[in-house]
């Protein structure tokens, strides 16, 4: 296959993973939540090994580490936490106790709106990776699906205690889940119209990842402190790093 027919296919892929909250209805929430706790530390040690073991060594060894470089991954960094702030502060001002009398809670369409843009700028991300190499597509692909999962699983429930039926909001995330094929179309697009686009779409992705890994995740996990789930998460964690090491072996 091409690069762009891999994109197409990953990005789908991607967005057919929307689907797995419809899994975790027969699933009671205390071993749901023992799940999730693991899955974020899996997908949270995918996420660094990405940045760190695709990503950042291979524009790299293409462009050399200059200080542009650097810039570029602090941006991937600083728009990750704009992006949240404004989800944030969205979802304070639009907030379920000041509109108790709607069917349809405004946080519920405020997650809405933040996949959307999330799912988007993934959509971007697997789209420069394939540019840059099939394998390094492969990783950032793998590393993001994992990511999906716990998250996918967290918006169908937030989505379904705003007030929408199961159904709806199955559907409605897989709208949101979409955008990453726009976001990859666009990636393609662009880098027929832009030189050197993946020279700032790749640090961009890594800055990305490191920042959702390290803000968001590893906080999350921080709040277990039990010493052996902590123990099994960072196995979780490890195991996560490991199958982006095991995806170099393999190239």
């Amino acid at each position: 296959m091409t690069p762009e027919q891999y994109i197409i296919v990953s990005v789908l892929g991607i967005s057919l993973l929307s689907f797995i909250g419809v899994f975790t209805l027969s699933i009671n929430k205390v071993t749901l939540d023992k799940m999730l706790l693991y899955l974020v530390a899996f997908s949270a040690g995918a996420l660094i090994g990405d940045s760190f073991l695709h990503l950042l060594p291979e524009i790299i060894g293409e462009i050399g580490f200059e200080t542009i470089t650097a810039v570029y991954v602090i941006l991937g960094l600083l728009s990750m936490f704009i992006v949240e702030k404004l989800i944030r502060w969205r979802h304070c001002h639009h907030s379920p106790h000041k509109h108790t009398h709607a069917k349809i809670e405004p946080f519920a369409m405020t997650s809405l709106i933040g996949d959307g843009v999330h799912n988007f700028i993934d959509g971007l991300l697997i789209g420069a990776s394939y540019l840059v190499s099939i394998p390094v597509g492969i990783a950032t692909t793998v590393a993001i699906a994992l990511h999906e999962i716990p998250q996918e699983i967290g918006d169908f429930a937030v989505l379904t205690h705003g007030g929408l039926s199961r159904k709806r909001a199955l559907f409605l995330n897989f709208l949101t889940a979409l955008t990453a094929v726009i976001g990859a179309v666009l990636a393609i697009y662009l880098s027929g119209q832009i030189t050197g686009l993946t020279h700032f779409l790749i640090p961009f992705a890594a800055g990305h990842f490191i920042y959702i890994a390290t803000a968001d995740l590893i906080p999350e996990l921080h709040k277990e402190d039990n010493l052996e789930k902590s123990t099994l998460q960072l196995l979780w964690f490890i195991l996560g790093i490991g199958i982006m090491y095991a995806l170099i072996l393999i190239e």
